[in-house]
């Protein structure tokens, strides 16, 4: 670091040791600084330290930067050279330890960006144990304390999150906390000198880390994708340790359906659509071709056939019209992909059931209404809905070439192209012919309303309420028709009776239930 600097700093220092009024321009020569240092064969941290932890305690709410840059530095001094996997964890334990302690007064976007080089220290875990045979007891008890810690960590953000659901959201603030530095160099602080920077994030796929390295990221971008690598991390344990069956396959869409209603978070949500567009997930040292096959369809049933309230655009006024934009036709792509996906593995019927999620859901008129009014035209008059995700992504694409500006950007475009272009059939009819039959389901179809009790507004709400949950259930119905419809023809002969089909509505408010619970609704 330039002797000048130092000598600066240490005239901004105030007699307790802490810098002082020139506090931004001494945070931004020092990020300059160790970003210089970071760029050099053989860096030297050693006089970042001790600046870095003044920078931070210099203020209640500390900037993102001088935490990350001080925990990293911090960080570089301990041994994490131990190839034991049960050292290594009790290093991430301090790690992760550190940054709450440090982040404890930040904003909840802030305190779980921080948790970033958490993920990827677990993740190095994660991949020396899959190469395990984890039949010792030491390789089990490694096992049970990271599947611990990552439970920690989604209980921290889940607690970070729920702070903003109590009162007014950190999301209108926190957007205009861009890193001072492109946060490719922040990331480059816990990488090794020839190490590929994508790594860091080893989790997600190129798009999403290319959004945070090339455009102005915000931290609630940031912490969202970090969310998503914490979540597929518990479920890469999951399925080291677990047999992958229809039991886990409920219980984990239960867990994931009950935590996206706990957080509540757009960006989190768009990121989990996004690497769901990945023909195959990047993460295959730590996920088998099997696994990944059962998580797309726990992920899917999630963001698919639930319609989540805090999706509506009412609530999400605080979000810019673009980002809203952008996650609706994500989810419409998303869908497409869903019932694609389906069809291919032979799941005619989940297949369907995404299609009538579709038409069942808000979607269609979110997307039709926000086309009417950029082109100036009557809703009814400007696009049809179509029945499926595919007819719709026809429609929008078919306006794309005509001029208007519907994807907002080349990658987006080229994934609905993409969507429309690889699917073979469409599913209209057949999810138009669902109702009235007979079927059966475990799993869970319906509206979480969480949020929206005191915006309802009588019985014209309640009424909507139970039509889309009734349509969900039908959806349901789709995925348990009778294979055997000889049989199935028979029974119906010599039946006088149709059964009534039953359902019950689940308060999402309180979501700690027992999972078996809400994936046992609907029955004959």
């Amino acid at each position: 670091m330039p002797t000048s600097l130092l000598n600066e700093l240490a005239s901004q220092r105030n007699p307790n040791g802490l810098i002082s009024e020139n506090y931004n321009l001494t945070l931004a020569q020092s990020m300059q600084s160790v970003v210089a240092e970071v760029q050099k064969e053989t860096p030297n941290f050693t006089h970042f330290v001790d600046i870095f932890y003044e920078l931070m305690q210099a203020k209640i709410d500390p900037p993102l930067e001088t935490i990350w840059v001080y925990v990293a530095l911090s960080f570089r001094r301990l041994n994490f050279t131990d190839e034991d996997p049960l050292n290594q964890l009790s290093v991430v334990k301090d790690l992760f330890q550190l940054i709450s302690a440090c982040s404890g007064s930040c904003g909840s976007s802030e305190s779980i960006a921080l948790l970033a080089p958490v993920a990827f220290q677990v993740y190095k875990v994660a991949v020396e144990l899959k190469g395990r045979d984890l039949g010792s007891k030491r390789d089990k008890k490694v096992i049970r304390e990271l599947k611990s810690l990552i439970d920690a960590i989604l209980g921290f953000v889940i607690v970070c999150y729920c702070k903003n659901l109590n009162g007014q959201s950190d999301v209108i603030s926190d957007n205009d906390l861009n890193p001072i530095v492109p946060v490719k160099y922040l990331f480059s602080l816990w990488m090794d000198k020839n190490g590929n920077l994508e790594s860091f994030l080893p989790l997600v796929n190129a798009d999403v880390f290319r959004e945070i390295c090339e455009r102005e990221c915000d931290v609630n971008h940031l912490a969202g994708v970090v969310v998503v690598e914490v979540f597929l991390l518990k479920f890469c344990l999951n399925f080291m340790v677990g047999d992958a069956g229809k039991e886990l396959e409920k219980e984990l869409t239960s867990w994931v359906v009950s935590s996206i209603t706990k957080i509540q978070n757009v960006y989190f949500f768009e990121t989990l659509l996004k690497m769901l567009l990945e023909p195959s997930f990047r993460f295959t040292s730590i996920l088998s071709s099997n696994d990944e096959v059962l998580l797309r369809k726990v992920l899917y049933d999630a963001v698919i056939l639930v319609e989540y309230s805090f999706l509506n655009p009412k609530r999400a006024v605080h979000l810019p019209a673009e980002r809203i934009k952008s996650l609706s036709l994500t989810r419409l792509i998303a869908m497409q992909e869903a019932i694609e996906f389906s069809r291919e593995d032979g799941d005619q019927k989940r297949a369907i059931s995404y299609a009538s999620a579709f038409s069942s859901s808000k979607l269609p008129s979110q997307i039709i209404k926000w086309i009417a009014s950029q082109v100036g035209m009557d809703e009814k008059a400007s696009i049809s809905i179509g029945s499926s995700p595919k007819a719709l992504l026809r429609r929008l694409l078919s306006l794309e070439n005509q001029g208007i500006r519907v994807f907002g950007g080349r990658i987006l475009k080229s994934r609905a192209k993409l969507a429309v272009d690889n699917s073979k059939a469409d599913y209209e009819h057949q999810s138009s012919k669902i109702e009235g039959k007979k079927a059966n389901d475990n799993r869970l179809f319906y509206i979480d309303n969480k949020g929206e009790e005191e915006e309802s507004e009588g019985e014209e709400n309640k009424e909507i309420n139970e039509s889309m949950n009734a349509a969900f259930v039908a959806a349901a119905h789709s995925m348990k028709m009778t294979e055997d419809s000889g049989r199935k023809r028979k029974e119906r002969g010599s039946s006088g009776k149709k059964k009534k089909i039953k359902y019950h509505k689940f308060d999402l408010s309180n979501t700690s239930d027992s999972t078996k619970e809400r994936f046992s609704s609907v029955s004959n």
